[in-house]
Protein backbone atom coordinates (compact mmCIF):
# COMPACT_ATOMS: atom_id res chain seq x y z
CA UNK A 1 0.00 0.00 0.00
CA UNK A 2 1.18 3.59 -0.71
CA UNK A 3 1.53 5.33 2.52
CA UNK A 4 1.50 8.88 2.29
CA UNK A 5 3.80 11.53 4.08
CA UNK A 6 3.09 14.75 5.64
CA UNK A 7 5.67 17.53 4.83
CA UNK A 8 5.62 21.34 6.25
CA UNK A 9 5.94 24.06 3.91
CA UNK A 10 9.41 25.68 4.45
CA UNK A 11 7.52 29.44 4.09
CA UNK A 12 4.43 27.96 6.06
CA UNK A 13 5.41 25.28 8.57
CA UNK A 14 1.71 25.23 9.56
CA UNK A 15 1.02 23.89 6.88
CA UNK A 16 1.50 20.55 6.02
CA UNK A 17 1.38 18.74 2.50
CA UNK A 18 0.62 14.76 1.91
CA UNK A 19 3.08 13.18 -0.20
CA UNK A 20 3.10 9.64 -1.96
CA UNK A 21 6.39 8.44 -3.37
CA UNK A 22 5.78 6.05 -6.21
CA UNK A 23 6.03 5.98 -9.90
CA UNK A 24 2.83 8.16 -11.23
CA UNK A 25 2.05 8.56 -14.97
CA UNK A 26 -0.20 11.76 -15.62
CA UNK A 27 -1.87 13.01 -18.67
CA UNK A 28 1.37 15.06 -19.05
CA UNK A 29 4.60 13.84 -17.45
CA UNK A 30 5.71 10.83 -15.63
CA UNK A 31 6.32 11.82 -11.81
CA UNK A 32 8.25 10.34 -8.85
CA UNK A 33 5.81 11.74 -6.41
CA UNK A 34 1.69 12.21 -6.55
CA UNK A 35 0.83 15.40 -4.48
CA UNK A 36 -2.82 14.39 -2.01
CA UNK A 37 -4.11 18.26 -2.05
CA UNK A 38 -7.69 16.49 -1.45
CA UNK A 39 -8.17 18.46 2.34
CA UNK A 40 -6.20 20.97 1.69
CA UNK A 41 -9.10 22.07 -1.49
CA UNK A 42 -12.02 20.60 0.77
CA UNK A 43 -11.53 20.87 4.21
CA UNK A 44 -12.70 24.23 5.56
CA UNK A 45 -9.52 25.09 8.06
CA UNK A 46 -6.99 24.04 5.37
CA UNK A 47 -8.46 25.88 2.75
CA UNK A 48 -8.98 28.59 4.26
CA UNK A 49 -4.97 28.63 5.73
CA UNK A 50 -4.18 27.87 2.10
CA UNK A 51 -5.91 31.13 1.00
CA UNK A 52 -4.22 33.06 4.13
CA UNK A 53 -0.74 31.88 2.70
CA UNK A 54 -1.41 32.88 -1.30
CA UNK A 55 -2.50 36.01 -0.91
CA UNK A 56 0.65 37.23 1.30
CA UNK A 57 2.16 37.21 -2.63
CA UNK A 58 -0.54 40.21 -3.57
CA UNK A 59 -0.61 43.56 -2.58
CA UNK A 60 -2.72 46.20 -2.95
CA UNK A 61 -1.44 47.63 -6.16
CA UNK A 62 -2.92 44.36 -7.65
CA UNK A 63 -6.20 44.82 -9.46
CA UNK A 64 -8.40 41.41 -9.56
CA UNK A 65 -11.70 41.02 -11.03
CA UNK A 66 -11.98 37.33 -11.13
CA UNK A 67 -10.74 34.45 -9.23
CA UNK A 68 -10.48 31.19 -11.83
CA UNK A 69 -9.72 27.76 -10.11
CA UNK A 70 -8.47 25.01 -11.38
CA UNK A 71 -7.90 21.56 -10.07
CA UNK A 72 -10.74 21.56 -7.69
CA UNK A 73 -9.51 24.91 -6.19
CA UNK A 74 -13.09 26.53 -5.80
CA UNK A 75 -12.65 26.52 -1.83
CA UNK A 76 -9.51 27.67 -1.68
CA UNK A 77 -10.64 30.67 -4.09
CA UNK A 78 -13.88 31.32 -2.31
CA UNK A 79 -11.50 32.22 0.93
CA UNK A 80 -9.06 34.11 -1.21
CA UNK A 81 -11.25 36.15 -2.89
CA UNK A 82 -12.16 37.18 0.79
CA UNK A 83 -8.69 36.91 1.84
CA UNK A 84 -7.78 39.82 -0.81
CA UNK A 85 -10.84 41.82 -0.26
CA UNK A 86 -9.45 42.40 3.10
CA UNK A 87 -5.99 43.10 2.17
CA UNK A 88 -7.37 46.05 0.10
CA UNK A 89 -7.08 44.17 -3.23
CA UNK A 90 -9.21 46.79 -5.58
CA UNK A 91 -11.86 45.26 -8.46
CA UNK A 92 -13.14 46.61 -11.53
CA UNK A 93 -15.96 45.60 -11.73
CA UNK A 94 -18.79 47.91 -11.03
CA UNK A 95 -20.33 46.08 -7.69
CA UNK A 96 -16.31 46.16 -6.21
CA UNK A 97 -16.40 42.49 -5.46
CA UNK A 98 -14.55 39.26 -7.51
CA UNK A 99 -16.01 36.45 -9.12
CA UNK A 100 -14.79 33.05 -8.54
CA UNK A 101 -15.23 30.76 -11.62
CA UNK A 102 -14.01 26.95 -12.74
CA UNK A 103 -14.08 26.79 -16.86
CA UNK A 104 -15.74 23.67 -17.81
CA UNK A 105 -13.58 21.27 -20.45
CA UNK A 106 -14.57 19.71 -23.07
CA UNK A 107 -13.58 15.87 -23.94
CA UNK A 108 -10.21 17.38 -25.22
CA UNK A 109 -9.31 19.31 -22.30
CA UNK A 110 -9.58 22.64 -23.67
CA UNK A 111 -11.70 25.61 -21.50
CA UNK A 112 -14.59 26.67 -22.34
CA UNK A 113 -16.48 29.63 -21.06
CA UNK A 114 -20.34 29.37 -22.07
CA UNK A 115 -22.14 32.73 -22.86
CA UNK A 116 -23.33 33.17 -19.63
CA UNK A 117 -20.20 33.17 -18.12
CA UNK A 118 -17.80 34.24 -20.60
CA UNK A 119 -18.38 38.08 -18.97
CA UNK A 120 -16.31 36.75 -15.97
CA UNK A 121 -13.23 36.47 -18.31
CA UNK A 122 -13.45 38.96 -20.97
CA UNK A 123 -12.16 42.17 -20.07
CA UNK A 124 -11.01 41.08 -16.55
CA UNK A 125 -7.94 41.02 -14.63
CA UNK A 126 -7.62 36.91 -13.80
CA UNK A 127 -5.68 35.64 -10.61
CA UNK A 128 -5.60 32.18 -11.83
CA UNK A 129 -5.15 29.08 -9.18
CA UNK A 130 -3.85 25.76 -10.05
CA UNK A 131 -3.78 22.76 -7.46
CA UNK A 132 0.05 21.41 -8.73
CA UNK A 133 1.88 22.72 -11.72
CA UNK A 134 4.55 20.04 -12.36
CA UNK A 135 5.75 20.74 -16.36
CA UNK A 136 3.79 23.69 -17.05
CA UNK A 137 2.14 22.28 -20.28
CA UNK A 138 -1.56 22.55 -18.45
CA UNK A 139 -0.78 25.79 -17.09
CA UNK A 140 0.33 27.33 -20.49
CA UNK A 141 -2.83 25.53 -22.28
CA UNK A 142 -4.74 27.54 -19.40
CA UNK A 143 -3.70 30.75 -19.56
CA UNK A 144 -3.64 30.71 -23.66
CA UNK A 145 -7.84 30.06 -23.29
CA UNK A 146 -7.72 32.42 -20.96
CA UNK A 147 -6.26 34.97 -23.21
CA UNK A 148 -8.38 33.67 -25.86
CA UNK A 149 -11.99 34.85 -24.42
CA UNK A 150 -9.96 37.91 -23.32
CA UNK A 151 -9.26 37.69 -19.93
CA UNK A 152 -5.45 38.83 -18.67
CA UNK A 153 -3.89 37.25 -16.23
CA UNK A 154 -2.02 38.81 -13.70
CA UNK A 155 -1.02 36.33 -11.63
CA UNK A 156 -0.64 32.45 -10.66
CA UNK A 157 -1.08 30.65 -7.55
CA UNK A 158 -0.56 26.87 -6.96
CA UNK A 159 -0.32 24.78 -4.14
CA UNK A 160 2.96 22.88 -5.65
CA UNK A 161 5.04 24.04 -8.38
CA UNK A 162 7.91 22.80 -9.87
CA UNK A 163 8.30 25.81 -12.04
CA UNK A 164 8.85 28.79 -10.79
CA UNK A 165 7.52 31.36 -13.51
CA UNK A 166 5.27 31.43 -16.63
CA UNK A 167 7.40 33.58 -18.70
CA UNK A 168 8.29 36.52 -16.72
CA UNK A 169 5.23 35.73 -14.40
CA UNK A 170 6.42 34.66 -10.75
CA UNK A 171 4.21 30.81 -10.07
CA UNK A 172 3.35 32.09 -6.17
CA UNK A 173 3.27 28.24 -4.77
CA UNK A 174 2.53 27.21 -1.09
CA UNK A 175 4.75 24.62 -1.64
CA UNK A 176 7.77 23.87 -4.31
CA UNK A 177 10.43 21.85 -5.25
CA UNK A 178 12.73 22.72 -2.75
CA UNK A 179 9.89 21.21 0.28
CA UNK A 180 10.22 17.74 -1.66
CA UNK A 181 14.13 17.63 -2.77
CA UNK A 182 13.70 14.40 -4.41
CA UNK A 183 10.71 15.39 -6.85
CA UNK A 184 11.36 14.65 -10.40
CA UNK A 185 9.03 15.31 -13.38
CA UNK A 186 9.40 13.99 -16.59
CA UNK A 187 8.70 13.53 -20.14
CA UNK A 188 7.02 10.29 -20.57
CA UNK A 189 9.52 9.27 -23.07
CA UNK A 190 12.85 10.42 -21.14
CA UNK A 191 11.13 8.56 -18.29
CA UNK A 192 14.16 7.66 -15.73
CA UNK A 193 12.16 5.21 -13.74
CA UNK A 194 11.24 3.67 -16.61
CA UNK A 195 14.29 3.38 -18.14
CA UNK A 196 15.36 1.59 -14.61
CA UNK A 197 12.21 -0.86 -14.56
CA UNK A 198 10.27 0.79 -11.71
CA UNK A 199 6.54 -0.24 -12.34
CA UNK A 200 3.81 2.27 -12.42
CA UNK A 201 2.10 2.76 -9.08
CA UNK A 202 -1.00 4.86 -10.66
CA UNK A 203 -2.91 7.04 -13.03
CA UNK A 204 -3.14 10.93 -11.63
CA UNK A 205 -4.87 13.93 -12.48
CA UNK A 206 -6.25 16.89 -10.62
CA UNK A 207 -9.00 14.43 -9.45
CA UNK A 208 -6.85 11.94 -7.93
CA UNK A 209 -4.84 8.70 -8.31
CA UNK A 210 -5.63 4.83 -9.16
CA UNK A 211 -3.48 2.05 -8.79
CA UNK A 212 -2.61 0.10 -11.53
Amino acid sequence: MLEPVKIASKRYPDIELKVIEGHFVTPNSHISHYMDMTTMKTRQKSAANIARAMAENYNATTVVDTIICMDGTEVIGAYLAQELTNGGIISKNTHQTMYVVSPEKDVTGQLIFRENNVFMAKDKNVLLIMGSVTTGKFLTNTINSINYYGGTVVGVSAIFSAVTKYRDMPICAVFTSADVPDYCSYAPEECALCKKGVRVDGLANSYGYSRV
